[in-house]
């Protein structure tokens, strides 16, 4: 978990759809320090467009990987039945963990109109529950302004210091006009891999992290969602 969203993260994992990475990563590299993931999300998106076609919010869900879940529910003294359901009063306590963010913090979601940054709110609307064990949250972010025309947006949702690992499993939706069409574009995982082993192996023992600037891969491993509403 980037240290942005939350201040107590924990630096074990479990394995998820991309944790393949960590042996590459690990088994490769001339220095040990360099990121890898240790919290997994598999991730929602849901695109608020109004009547007249304009991108107004973009809903959020994270769905953490089961031990993130279990270390986080066992420091807050949550599900101590160990049934892997929540309370009403269980859920209102989790709800907002981890959306007190730091100024600056971009939410590990960015999002572009015709290669522009959009501006987006800080988390609204936080919401948090648990299915089969996990911790799975939602939040809203509103546009800043207002909205966008909803046409040649991208998204992409990913820690650039890959800190954490967001894979887009959750469903990805348009609530809005139904003109509006949707497109995935996966990341060319095997071309990325090949680029990092390549930089990889230009590196020595004595390659100092805190003296030179450390790869920010995260983007790299991201899927980009389209969005266009382009008859409304």
């Amino acid at each position: 978990m980037t240290g942005n969203r939350i201040a107590d993260a924990h630096p074990d994992t479990y394995l998820a759809p991309m944790r393949w990475l960590i042996p590459f990563l690990t088994c490769c590299l001339p220095i040990p320090a360099l990121a890898h993931p240790h919290v997994f999300i598999d991730t929602g998106l849901e695109f608020i467009v109004d009547e007249a076609g304009q991108l107004t919010h973009v809903r959020v869900t994270w769905a953490y990987d089961e031990l993130f879940s279990l270390l986080q529910l066992e420091d807050m003294r949550l599900d101590q039945d160990g049934d892997g359901a929540l309370t009403e009063s269980e859920q209102q306590f989790l709800t907002g963990f981890d959306a007190q963010w730091m100024e600056g913090y971009n939410g590990d979601l960015v999002v572009t109109a015709g290669g522009a940054p959009i501006a987006l709110s800080g988390p609204l609307e936080p919401h948090a529950t648990t299915e089969d064990g996990r911790i799975v949250t939602t939040h809203l972010r509103a546009i800043e302004g207002g909205s966008v025309p909803a046409e040649a947006i991208s998204a992409k949702a990913f820690d650039e210091t890959y800190y954490t690992a967001y894979d887009v499993t959750r469903p990805v939706t348009v609530s809005g006009p139904a003109t509006c069409l949707l497109e995935r574009i996966e990341p060319d995982i095997e071309g990325q891999l090949a680029q990092m082993q390549a930089f990889l192996l230009t590196l020595d023992a004595e390659y100092d992290l805190e003296e030179n600037d450390i790869p920010l891969v995260g983007e790299s491993f991201a899927t980009e969602i389209l969005i266009s509403c382009p008859n409304t």
